[in-house]
């Protein structure tokens, strides 16, 4: 039997990946004839920018070379009556500096050129870098600086926002984009943006949420922008999650959000709401002054540390009858939120690490709010989320996973006490 009977029928033999052509060494050899220096290569007027003006404007001849079907200087054929028609020029800004083009025009106006569409002036790769800059917080008036001084091209503030608004279809659809069924640990905290309101400029909270994957990756799962809290507001999120694919929460993690208890209970029945350690800490020892705060916090630490909620409580007293008479607030924030806290001391000590803070998002925050630092405030709500996603993109080349040797402890540790819901 042959080859080609032992062939399965109907399959079908990958074709050959196509070679691209080699620049023959003759060539480079032309080409570089007169190389001197580096400014000979990426100069003003260097080799690169010359190859790129001849490349582009000998590409777009070729394109409609084969929209009309005739090459130049050749007749076409008798039904064609659409013709070659001279050719205008357009000044299109590079990574090498602006160039000026030839772009070759037809008599029935239909050429649409591919390389270089119609009423665009970059060429692909500048505007990545416009994003780039903006979404590590450049002002438009510091781009516009950075791209004169670098590259010798001016651009305009409305080029700029034309050239981040690309990203607003993107941002929808991270938004809107398909979640896991289950997320272990969620965390979620909010973030003051100033966004301006009509004549007057306010202070909005965005929130963020941010959930941990079975395998301990970190992901932003989405962000809203509310004046007010309240358990409305919350299960709008919550339900919005569900929508999207999330069946199950073992343990969210967030700090001291009016209504979002309730919603967590009316959303996800089963999930174990859990207040931040770390804000506990901080809430509780704010008024204390700056010479008691590490003693106060030591003190605190038998607290959090606890093996059961019983010997949390004494140590709590013990807090109280030591910096009560001084420091009334310590014990009684905690106290007022007790039923938030205890839930923590049920876990093991690898959960408890997963849990015991929203450091998780909070080193997010940071990197965002140094994005928004040097931007004073937003013009409008949908500018700072499209500033956001584009820092929170950012971020995520360097942010993103838990520490693996913990996170595979604390996933065991969820396994067992979970096992019902936790499905590796």
């Amino acid at each position: 039997m042959t080859d080609d009977k032992k062939k399965k029928k109907g399959s079908i033999s990958p074709k050959p990946p196509k070679e691209r052509p080699r620049i023959r060494p003759e060539l480079l050899d032309e080409l570089l004839g007169d190389y001197q220096s580096p400014e000979d290569l990426i100069g003003a007027d260097g080799l690169l920018k010359q190859l790129t003006t001849a490349l582009v404007s000998r590409a777009m001849e070729a394109e409609l070379s084969h929209h009309l079907g005739y090459e130049p200087g050749e007749a076409p054929v008798p039904s064609q009556t659409n013709r070659r028609n001279g050719a205008g020029r357009k000044t299109v800004r590079t990574d090498q500096g602006p160039i000026e083009v030839r772009v070759p025009r037809d008599r029935d106006g239909t050429f649409e050129p591919q390389i270089i569409p119609k009423h665009q002036r970059h060429f692909d790769g500048f505007d990545d870098k416009i994003v780039s800059m903006y979404a590590r917080g450049m002002s438009t008036r510091e781009i516009r600086a950075h791209l004169a001084e670098v590259y010798g091209v001016d651009v305009s503030p409305d080029l700029i926002s034309r050239a981040t608004d690309a990203v607003i279809d993107e941002l929808k659809a991270w938004q809107s984009r398909a979640l896991e069924r289950l997320y272990p640990v969620v965390y979620l905290d909010a973030l003051v943006v100033k966004i301006r309101d009509q004549s007057s400029v306010k202070n909005q909270a965005v929130y963020l949420v941010v959930g941990v994957s079975m395998e301990g990756d970190k992901e932003v799962l989405g962000m809203w922008v509310q004046q007010t809290e309240g358990a409305k507001f919350w299960l709008a999120i919550l339900e919005e999650l569900k929508q999207r694919g999330v069946e199950d929460i073992l343990v969210l993690c967030a700090d001291g959000l009016r209504g979002l208890p309730q919603a967590v209970e009316a959303a996800f029945p089963r999930t174990v709401f859990q207040t931040c350690i770390v804000h506990m800490i901080r809430s509780s020892t704010r008024y204390v002054s700056w010479n008691d705060r590490k003693s106060v916090c030591r003190d605190l630490r038998a607290v959090y540390n606890a093996a059961t909620a019983e010997e949390a409580e004494r140590a709590l007293d013990a807090v109280d009858a030591k910096w009560g008479r001084r420091y009334p607030m310590v014990a009684k924030v905690w106290r007022d939120r007790w039923a938030e806290v205890i839930p923590f001391l049920t876990f093991p000590t690898e959960i408890r690490r997963a849990v015991y803070t929203t450091n998780a998002i909070e080193a997010l925050n940071r990197m965002l709010r140094k994005t928004l630092k040097t931007r004073g405030h937003m013009p409008t709500e949908q500018a700072a989320l499209k500033l956001l996603y584009l820092a929170i993109r950012n971020a995520m080349k360097t942010w993103g996973h838990q520490d693996r040797r913990t996170w595979g402890q604390a996933r065991l540790q969820f396994a067992i006490l979970f096992e019902d819901r936790f499905h590796s």
